[in-house]
């Protein structure tokens, strides 16, 4: 959420004058509607519609009163007795320092660190991203009854991890729309609460939408122009934005910086009103910082400032985070430009979400949340969701001759190697607070009583000189076992900075050739960070017995991969993004199409069309004891009866279509229930260890159409699977949604013909015909 170079200065002026003082022990946060005073104000009256509620407090303000509102920091009415509420605060996987509206300063000194959010995506495990959710929403709710944060919080991020360079992509759940998408709705769904008008607090999706670029090359994200078909704006960027408002109910939206087809994000009143017209959503909208200002500083997509103002206002964004708006909207009223009924829509948006979120009810400590405070943060059941999320999301990538898990009593001593080894300030990644009991991942290995020798090797992640090399070297040389951990930090991947190269920063790789050399075994080579890594130097090394990513593992990280590593836990983390090789970099970063071209030597972006080599694949992902698969029961054909067709589509019927593929629009289906099949599969543990198991269906047309992806992934589970048993799972394939694809047009079709289910390496092929 970092703002332009040229608005930083008075945006921060703005935001240091606007923020209350430092926050002391105990302090309860301040409330609008106090009696007995200010609570006889019709919006205060609960028994009122909240509708009615928003309406009457819009009527009661001034015209510098509304403006003053429409700043993430707005500001108090004293003479209604409200005071000023600060919208901006983060949760993305913790409560994060990010943002003026969190402080650690008070009776609450930390929050929960969990996982980053790549790392737990990897999981597959949509109840586990629930469980994350509540437990951020209830540390959330504490805090702000404590005075240390507000209830509107601007998470989760839910853009697609396009390019393997973009430095936020260990923000998101990967590159796949429909674990995105899930991901999405169940943080929410966890977060916000289960009632329709209530919201526990509320969460925001971002950044919306087709941004996934910073800075890359002559390309910044304040400037970008997204140029994206309307094929992959369906298929593919706008999917977890739709699920996130119709199945996750979020109650706020966040337009991003770049241009979409060159028109700002935030000035995109296709895109916004797409979200509240077509989708239902019910919420405010807030620009990126400052989002609205960039669409006349760095865009140049309006010919003054009250221009940009009136463009965004009237495509939907209700709120900007900076000064922008209240700088500029009362000169934009007086020049004609918009109307104060223009304002008051962008305000009714937001004085509904704080109605849902209680803010006019009185004394928060005396309502349903009240009692949350102190002892709800940090709390050993928050804990310890943090270890069995970085548990199941960690994942094994190679291991050679079963090298792991090592065996504790045959392991005398280990050398740790790596500046990140010995280091819990980077555990999180981008978006991090201040986490409650943080270990090393040294810390974790000494839990075990095993003799472990630290030496960073590098000074830090770039590995800029080899001056360490021969302190590790020699530690490598008398250790039974050497682990290495090496990878990426926030100095190479972060908000406003993308990647340049896929390879292990600096000497890095000289490092692990050193200590290779000499170690008594093969080494085990861990990777930290977000971004995919071209590591197939150490995946063809023999002398590398083992590879595992941990990604940002957040404050259980040391004890999580020390479990992996002892065997006291089987990894079954799969990984939620494809790995490339270096040659990846020759495509540009600014290339928004998904799909291969030939033609110009263009390889397409990730698992679902990309034609190019892989380090490693998507849903790729190792464990300590192996599987076997089977279809129990699955049907072979799916007939679409005359009767399930509409008889009066003014579409083609079935037939032979110019790109050579029988389908039909999925529109003209009567009923797309009535075409829904169940599947049973099973899966045998054939090892000797229990083991948590993702299993991942994928599908693909067999006569494709043009455009059509490689293959999609139709459904996921994580299963708990015992030694040497086999477990069943029922599944519910729709084909409108599992086998359906989005044509050239945008349009949502059905191919008929054999559709292949694909289930690891497995294949059963279902017919479907008219």
């Amino acid at each position: 959420m970092k703002i332009p170079y040229r608005f930083s200065l008075l945006f921060l002026i703005t935001v240091i004058l606007s923020t209350p003082q430092p926050i002391k022990s105990n302090t309860n946060p301040d409330y609008p509607c106090k009696p007995p005073q200010y609570n006889s104000y019709t919006f205060c009256n609960t028994s009122l519609s909240i509708s009615t509620r928003a309406k009457s407090l819009i009527s009661l303000l001034t015209l510098t009163e509304k403006i003053n509102q429409l700043s993430n920091t707005a500001s108090s009415i004293p003479r209604l007795g409200i005071p000023s509420y600060e919208w901006w605060s983060e949760s993305l996987h913790g409560i994060a320092t990010n943002g003026p509206g969190v402080s650690f300063n008070g009776s609450i000194p930390s929050a929960t660190g969990f996982p980053q959010v790549l790392l737990t995506s990897a999981s597959f495990n949509r109840s586990l991203w629930y469980k994350i959710g509540y437990a951020l929403s209830v540390e959330a709710r504490a805090m702000y009854n404590s005075g240390q944060a507000g209830l509107t919080f601007w998470a989760p991020n839910i853009n697609i991890f396009r390019d393997p360079r973009w430095g936020r992509g260990q923000e998101t759940p990967g590159e796949d729309p429909m674990v995105v998408s899930d991901y999405g709705v169940e943080y929410i769904k966890g977060f916000q609460g289960d009632g329709q008008n209530e919201l526990r607090v509320s969460a925001c999706c971002k950044h919306f939408t087709a941004y996934d670029l910073e800075s890359w090359r002559n390309y910044s994200r304040y400037s970008f122009n997204a140029v994206v078909s309307e094929q992959d704006l369906k298929d593919t960027y706008q999917p977890p934005f739709k699920s996130c408002i119709q199945d996750g109910k979020a109650s706020c939206l966040m337009c991003s910086y770049n241009q979409v087809n060159g028109i700002p994000a935030c000035a995109n009143e296709g895109l916004l009103q797409q979200a509240r017209t077509e989708w239902g959503f019910q919420g405010y909208i807030t620009s990126d910082c400052d989002a609205v200002g960039t669409i006349y500083e760095y865009q140049h997509y309006v010919q003054s400032p009250e221009d940009a103002v009136a463009v965004a206002l009237k495509a939907g964004t209700d709120i900007n985070c900076g000064s922008f708006l209240v700088r500029n909207t009362q000169s934009a009223i007086e020049q004609g430009k918009i109307k104060e009924e223009d304002v008051d829509k962008a305000l009714f948006n937001l004085f509904l979400v704080q109605l849902r979120l209680g803010l006019f009810d009185g004394n928060p400590i005396k309502g349903k949340y009240g009692k949350l405070g102190p002892h709800n943060v940090c709390t050993t059941e928050h804990k310890k969701l943090a270890l069995d999320a970085a548990r199941q999301g960690i994942v094994l990538l190679k291991n050679d001759n079963k090298f792991l898990p090592l065996k504790r009593h045959s392991i005398s001593s280990l050398a740790v190697i790596g500046p990140m080894a010995n280091d819990t300030s980077k555990l999180g990644g981008g978006y991090t607070g201040i986490p409650c009991k943080p270990k090393s991942f040294t810390d974790g290995f000494q839990a075990y009583e095993v003799n472990t020798t630290f030496v960073s090797g590098c000074l830090d992640i770039s590995c800029s000189s080899t001056g360490g090399f021969a302190e590790a070297v020699q530690i490598a040389k008398e250790a039974d076992v050497v682990i290495a951990i090496l990878g990426l930090d926030l100095s190479q991947e972060t908000e406003d900075h993308d990647r340049l190269s896929l390879l292990l920063p600096g000497k890095q790789m000289d490092l692990i050739d050193a200590v290779s050399k000499v170690s008594r075994r093969p080494l085990v080579l861990v990777l930290t960070g977000g971004g995919p890594l071209d590591v197939t130097f150490a995946k063809e090394d023999p002398r590398i017995a083992s590879i595992l990513w941990v990604g940002y593992p957040g404050e259980a990280g040391g004890e999580s991969l020390a479990e992996i590593i002892f065997g006291d836990f089987n990894p079954g983390g799969r990984l939620p993004i494809t790995w490339y090789p270096e040659s990846f970099t020759s495509v540009p970063m600014n290339d928004m199409s998904m799909r291969a071209d030939p033609s110009r030597g263009y390889p397409g972006r990730t698992y679902r069309f990309y034609s190019g080599d892989e380090v490693y694949g998507f849903g790729h992902g190792l464990s300590y004891t192996n599987y076997t698969y089977k279809f129990v029961t699955a049907p072979n054909r799916i007939s679409l009866s005359g009767s399930t067709i509409k008889a009066d589509s003014g579409k083609d019927k079935p037939s032979q279509k110019s790109d050579g593929l029988d389908y039909v629009h999925i529109d003209e289906l009567m009923s797309c229930h009535d075409i829904n099949f169940n599947v049973k599969l099973s899966v045998i543990n054939n090892g000797d260890m229990d083991g948590s198991h993702v299993l991942l269906l994928f599908s693909r047309s067999q006569r494709k159409l043009k455009g059509a992806a490689n293959r999609n992934l139709i459904f996921y589970d994580r299963v708990h699977t015992k030694s040497n048993e086999e477990t069943e799972i029922n599944i519910l394939i729709e084909p409108c949604r599992h086998l359906g694809i989005v044509n050239e047009q945008g349009h949502n079709v059905l191919p008929l013909g054999n559709h292949i289910l694909m289930l690891e390496g497995l294949e059963h092929s279902i017919l479907i015909d008219t």
